[in-house]
């Protein structure tokens, strides 16, 4: 079995916490897509999402405090690792009642490809996958690149052995942050809470990591939410099309203008905009002259 594990961030450390729940509502409708019924979803966090939960996902409460003053969605790092780390320890102690054989923590606003649970289940023995290569989509120019280096990039990108996180038995979903930092030990600020050196981390502890066979995340940019403030604001890119809906279930915009926005970015749009007018003015005055 896959567990499929997310964090949310602190209501106080968000733009728009409405927002925030939208693009978790996105996002668990692209995990529960599974073409394998042999996965859970968990969900951490201060507030329970105000919509249905989509099938085989699960909420788990916490009552840790904010990480951080309320300057939006950019905290610091080391705060910010700190409340997704130990939010994670808490979905990992939640998960350890469905016997998982993997665990793919993910973004709450990514969206990740239908045939994982069918991938890890036909492998329950496999030492561990990185996602190298994924895309990098805009939902505000719905329209998507490739990612190389994606685990560098995007935190969605590991599929790892559940017994390789050392959950402790002695602890319980009602651990407080502290507990759960000292049982995780090093692994919550080098693997849980932070994802950019993991892979080299890993292989420091003698696990090898195989390349995922096929891009298998999407890490979904623009948002208005996103910690990085990763952007796809400029640029070619490929317009988002069926099979990218069918294998992610990204939800998709129409018209004529998205679409141009969408493969060149928002200079297309203007000058897809003006050029008609220039021709109109010009035909006025060819007229009256």
């Amino acid at each position: 079995m896959l567990a499929f594990i997310t964090t949310l961030r602190h209501p106080q450390n968000s733009v728009s916490y409405g927002r925030v729940e939208e693009l978790l509502k996105a996002t668990l409708i692209s995990v529960a897509q599974q073409t394998s019924e042999d996965f859970v979803v968990i969900v951490v966090g201060n507030k329970k999402p105000d919509f249905q939960l989509p099938k085989h996902t699960h909420f788990i409460h916490v009552d840790f405090p904010p990480p951080a003053p309320p300057t939006g969605a950019k905290t610091a790092r080391e705060p910010f690792v700190w409340d997704k780390g130990t939010k994670l320890g808490i979905g990992l102690i939640a998960a350890r009642e469905f016997s998982p054989t993997h665990v793919m923590s993910f973004d709450a606003d990514d969206f990740v490809h239908r045939s994982l649970a069918t991938t890890v289940h036909s492998q329950p023995d496999h030492p561990g996958w990185v996602v190298h290569d994924g895309w990098m989509y805009s939902r505000a120019r719905n329209s998507y690149v490739r990612q190389r280096e994606f685990n560098r990039t995007c935190g969605t990108s590991f599929i790892i052995p559940f017994e390789a996180f050392g959950v402790p038995e002695q602890l319980s979903i009602a651990a407080s942050q502290a507990q759960v930092a000292e049982a995780f030990g090093e692994r919550l600020s080098a693997i849980m809470g932070a994802h950019r050196n993991a892979e080299s981390w890993y292989r420091a502890h003698d696990r090898e990591l195989e390349p995922f066979p096929y891009p298998a995340a999407v890490y979904h940019v623009d948002t208005g939410e996103n910690h990085s403030g990763k952007t796809l604001a400029s640029g070619i890119a490929r317009p988002l099309n069926a099979a990218m809906q069918r294998d992610f279930g990204i939800p998709a915009s129409r018209g004529l203008l998205s679409t141009l926005w969408a493969a060149f970015g928002p200079r297309a749009v203007v000058v897809q905009t003006i050029r008609p007018v220039r021709k109109i003015l010009a035909s006025l005055k060819s007229r009256s002259s």
